[in-house]
């Protein structure tokens, strides 16, 4: 059952219009990402949720009650920005607790809830500790245990993990995605990158200038996106205009691709994408397999990538290909003929 339903949200501000009838629900326990280009709205979403922002029009509903008119200290969630917003002349105990106090919790509950979420973020004993000596990783802990130690019914998270470095954030991405499936609590993350949502979410809503393009789980998105900005957005550039054939195949330029996803009917155009792991590389002799396109095509750019080399091809008909090969891969230099197999098993359809 859904305990945080979004119904027909409405935003407009100085005449635009920011969010779009928007519907999403979110279950128990559930960790939803909200995926999307800056300026998209998801941020304006998550502030209508825990009430620092009024809709225009529509309905939050939790646990089966309308949100939408209640202030924000009333709906009990927690939020956590990207800034963290901590006090800088308060230690990590007093910012911690802040919360705590503003809804007079007693001494001994405070200090007891303060132990517990230090604890629950890997800073235990580190509560006298001047918050402007800590990394920015122990920064972002505070603003975790802070938000967490009032309990909320539901922790929003906008963009936590945007101020620190790529190596940081991968580690705390685990840290964090961990501790909230260890307490259950349900969550909803905003972010613009998509490997950090495909890391911590259960679902993930892409969002697209004020509409929520798709929901999905993140290996549903990745092997199905529903349509190009979708497929745009999660880096995938091999997006081939096809028509559907009698036989349930679809005439590509690059060949007649036997495509196992649901087609419409036979003469109707589509756009097949064709994710970079599709490729192998094939010698001139090598027989191709039933599930597989093979395509002539020519290197015309090798980049080494660590796990793998990304190898852009322009096929024989002018289209051009970006795949991954393996890193143990003997590949060819730009400029250089290759036979390549793309499997149909890493191909599905876009748009019909």
């Amino acid at each position: 059952m859904s305990i945080l339903k979004v119904r027909n949200l409405v935003k407009v501000i100085d005449s635009d219009l920011i969010l779009q009838e928007i519907n999403l629900s979110l279950q128990s326990s559930e960790i939803l990402c909200l995926l999307g280009p800056s300026g998209c709205g998801k941020t304006t979403l998550l502030r209508m949720i825990c009430g620092l922002e009024t809709p225009d029009s529509g309905q939050i509903l939790y646990d089966g009650k309308d949100i939408t008119g209640i202030d924000p200290h009333r709906r009990n969630f927690g939020m956590m920005f990207q800034e963290f917003a901590l006090f800088p002349h308060k230690n990590v105990y007093e910012n911690v607790v802040f919360g705590l106090r503003v809804k007079n919790r007693a001494d001994n509950d405070i200090r007891k809830r303060a132990e517990e979420v230090l604890e629950l973020v890997g800073l235990t004993g580190m509560g006298q500790r001047n918050v402007n000596e800590l990394s920015g990783g122990e920064r972002q802990r505070v603003a975790m245990a802070r938000s967490l130690a009032p309990q909320p019914r539901l922790l929003l998270l906008d963009e936590p993990m945007g101020s620190l470095d790529r190596v940081l954030r991968e580690r705390l991405l685990r840290d964090v995605q961990a501790i909230l499936k260890r307490i259950r609590i349900t969550t909803i993350f905003v972010t613009h990158d998509h490997n950090e949502a495909f890391s911590v979410a259960d679902r993930i809503a892409v969002v697209s200038a004020g509409r929520i393009e798709q929901v999905d789980s993140p290996v549903n998105l990745y092997k199905k996106p529903a349509n190009r900005f979708v497929a745009s957005f999660l880096g995938f550039q091999n997006m081939v205009e096809g028509v559907v054939q009698g036989n349930g195949g679809v005439e590509t330029p690059l060949g007649i691709i036997p495509i196992k996803d649901p087609l419409p009917a036979s003469g109707q155009n589509v756009t097949i994408l064709i994710r970079p792991e599709a490729a192998h590389l094939m010698g001139s002799q090598d027989p191709a397999a039933a599930d597989e396109l093979v395509v002539m095509a020519q290197v015309k750019d090798v980049r080494f990538q660590g796990a793998d080399y990304q190898l852009t091809a322009r096929a024989e008909n002018g289209e051009s290909l970006v795949v991954n090969l393996p890193n143990d891969t003997l590949i060819p230099d730009p400029g250089q003929p290759v036979r390549l197999g793309l499997r149909v098993s890493a191909m599905s359809v876009i748009d019909r």
